[in-house]
C-alpha cells in the first residue's frame, strides 16, 4: 500500500498571499492585491533611491492606490523635491501624513533624540514615523499596506515573506525578490529619474541628521543610524506608542 505525503496548507491568510505572490511578477501582484483588497489598500513611500519604481508600478498597475508619505520634518531638502517631481511624473495619489509634534517642538521638548542611543533613537521613530502611519491608516480605513521593501537592503529583511500579519495590519512587499540590479534596469527602460543625492554617494535614504554617504566601504546598514540600526521602527512588529507624547 502506497503512502502518499501530504503538503500541509498555508494556516494564515498571511501566509497564503504569500505564497500566491511568489508566483507572479511585480505589476500582476499589484493587480491581484487591488482586485482583492479595493479600498482596504494603502502603499506608503519615502521617496528614496528607489522609490520611483514602487510608484511607477502603482501608476501602471492599480493607479488608484492611494500613497501615504510621512513628513518627519527632518528629510533632505533632495528629497523633498525628488517627491514633487515624481508625484507631478506619475500622478500619484499621495496623502501626506505629519507627526503631532513639529520639529522644534520635539527637540526643545527632548533634545536631539536621534543622539540619544537605542532608546532616543526608538523614541523618535516612534514620535516621527510609527505614530503618523498608524493615524494614517486609521483615517484612510486600510488594513493593506503595500511597501516596497527588498530583501536585498538589509540583512534584517532577508527571511521577509511576500506577505506579514503585523498587528491588525496585512503588509505587502511586491519587489520583496528585486535586486538591485533588476531596480537599475527597470528604472533605465522606464526613464525615471534618481534621488539627486545618489551621486553623492548615498545608497540608502533616511532623514538628514541620521543618514551619510557610503564612503570608505561602509555598507548601506552601516550609513543609517551610525550604524547602530537600519529600520526605523515602520517595518519592525514592535511599535509603540504607549508613552506619553
Amino acid at each position: 500500500m502506497s503512502t502518499i505525503s501530504s503538503i500541509a496548507a498555508p494556516s494564515t491568510e498571511a501566509e497564503a498571499l504569500s505564497a500566491e505572490l511568489a508566483r507572479l511578477k511585480a505589476g500582476d501582484r499589484l493587480k491581484l492585491l487591488h482586485e482583492r483588497y479595493g479600498k482596504r489598500l494603502v502603499a506608503s513611500t519615502s521617496f528614496g533611491l528607489q522609490a520611483a519604481v514602487m510608484l511607477d508600478l502603482i501608476s501602471k498597475n492599480a493607479p488608484e492606490i492611494p500613497v501615504i508619505f510621512i513628513d518627519t520634518g527632518y528629510h533632505f531638502p533632495e528629497t523633498y523635491r525628488y517627491g514633487a517631481e515624481l508625484v507631478s511624473r506619475l500622478g500619484t495619489d499621495l496623502r501626506v501624513y505629519h507627526p503631532t509634534h513639529s520639529a522644534a517642538r520635539m527637540e526643545a521638548l527632548w533634545g536631539k533624540l536621534w543622539e540619544q542611543g537605542k532608546e532616543g533613537m526608538d523614541k523618535y521613530g516612534v514620535l516621527t514615523k510609527v505614530e503618523p502611519m498608524d493615524r494614517a491608516l486609521r483615517e484612510l480605513g486600510t488594513d493593506v499596506w503595500i511597501s516596497g521593501l527588498r530583501r536585498s537592503q538589509s540583512s534584517t529583511r532577508v527571511e521577509r515573506p511576500y506577505a506579514e500579519q503585523q498587528k491588525k495590519t496585512l503588509k505587502v512587499y511586491p519587489i520583496l525578490d528585486w535586486a538591485d540590479a533588476q531596480v537599475s534596469v527597470y528604472m533605465h527602460e522606464r526613464g525615471l529619474p534618481r534621488h539627486p543625492l545618489e551621486e553623492q554617494g548615498y545608497v540608502t535614504m533616511g532623514d538628514w541628521h541620521s543618514t551619510r554617504p557610503a564612503m570608505n566601504g561602509l555598507s548601506a546598514e552601516d550609513t543609517r543610524f551610525n550604524g547602530e540600526k537600519y529600520e526605523c521602527g515602520l517595518h519592525l512588529d514592535s511599535g509603540n506608542t504607549d508613552f506619553q507624547i
